[in-house]
């Protein structure tokens, strides 16, 4: 019989950014990470954590594998987990809205943001990503994703062995995000559609707070299983850090018991 992966344990950060700030950022995250006592496997920071969601990267864009990519590196090592955040960055002149997943060991993987946001201009700025991007923890898959590309399932969605509907391209899917408190409702509720639809589950993490175009956040991170229930307690606008623990044996349970990959298109 197949051996299961353990449990996951992720640590979600909902957090206040300062709008263009990088040092003061880091310096804001560093102490919070530190505060973390219990043991995680990996932790997971808002969009674009050392600026917000800024539209000036010409400016505040860090170089690939720049200041905040260092960063990421020196705490994973310090914290003995993979830190995961998206930065604005500049690679070979095209800036690019980029998420890290960065292990203790200084190895890495990185997904550019698919979806850019137009009613922001990000698609004027920034430059697409082409690929989506799975990244392998303890045994776990997971998909990594930014922000508006929640709203685009085709993108995301899960990929069944049609032989064997435990056996599928992901096991969760990591949003990370600087969405705003007005579009609350359809943020909550495409947690849990990613969730149901591919069978697998889903953690959002948005930051708190108003940026620097007086646009409020109400974060609403969460926790969501495969069947559609939360199973964080952050609450909105709190300013918060919680673990949570991502459990496989339950998920291959629930894909025995109903096999939807195998009617999957």
């Amino acid at each position: 019989m197949k051996t299961l992966p353990e449990p996951l344990r992720v640590t979600i950060v909902q957090a206040p950014l300062q709008w263009q700030a990088v040092d003061a950022n880091l310096q804001y995250f560093d102490k919070k990470l530190n505060e973390i006592k219990s043991a995680t496997d990996v932790i997971i920071l808002p969009e674009m954590f050392t600026t917000g969601f800024t539209m000036m990267p010409q400016e505040f864009a860090e170089q690939h594998e720049g200041s905040g990519f260092e960063w990421m590196k020196k705490k994973a090592k310090e914290l003995s987990c993979v830190i995961c955040g998206s930065i604005s960055v500049n690679d070979g002149g095209k800036y690019f809205n980029r998420l890290y997943w960065v292990l203790p060991d200084g190895s890495f993987s990185h997904y550019d943001k698919r979806h850019l946001f137009r009613m922001a201009g990000e698609d004027k700025i920034y430059t697409a990503g082409t690929q989506r991007v799975v990244v392998e923890l303890k045994g776990w898959k997971i998909l990594l994703q930014i922000c508006y590309d929640l709203r685009f399932p085709v993108f995301s969605r899960n990929r069944w062995d049609k032989e064997n509907a435990c056996t599928a391209e992901y096991d969760a899917i990591f949003y990370v995000a600087n969405w705003p408190q007005v579009r609350s409702f359809p943020w909550k509720q495409l947690l849990i559609a990613r969730a149901i639809e591919n069978q697998a589950y889903v953690v959002g993490v948005n930051r708190i707070g108003k940026d620097g175009n007086d646009i409020a956040h109400s974060g609403d991170s969460a926790v969501v299983t495969p069947r559609g229930e939360q199973v964080s307690t952050i609450l909105s606008g709190e300013e918060k850090i919680e673990t949570v623990e991502l459990d496989y044996k339950t998920l291959n349970e629930f894909r025995m018991i109903f096999p939807i990959g195998l009617d999957a298109d």
